[in-house]
C-alpha cells in the first residue's frame, strides 16, 4: 500500500483542498493517509503531500496528477 503524508495546518484553505483531492482519489486507489500538523516545519509551504516519504506536491494537486504519481509508485 502506498503511504501518503499530508503536512498541513489548521485554518489553511489549500490544505483542506488538497486533503479533499487525496480523499477522492483514495476511493479508487488503495493508500494510507497520515495527516501531520507541521506549520513550523514547512512554514508557508503547506500543504505538502509526501508519497512514500518523498515530497511530491506543494500547494495544490489535481486528481489526474495524483493518480499518475500513484501509478508510478505502484510500478
Amino acid at each position: 500500500m502506498i503511504q501518503l503524508t499530508l503536512y498541513t495546518r489548521a485554518e489553511c484553505p489549500l490544505c483542506h483542498e488538497m486533503r479533499a483531492v487525496v480523499e477522492r482519489v483514495a476511493r479508487d486507489v488503495p493508500l494510507a493517509l497520515e495527516l501531520v500538523d507541521v506549520a513550523a516545519a514547512y512554514g508557508d509551504e503547506v500543504p505538502v503531500l509526501a508519497i512514500n516519504g518523498r515530497k511530491a506536491f506543494t500547494a495544490r494537486v489535481d486528481p489526474a496528477a495524483l493518480r499518475a504519481c500513484l501509478a508510478r509508485e505502484r510500478s
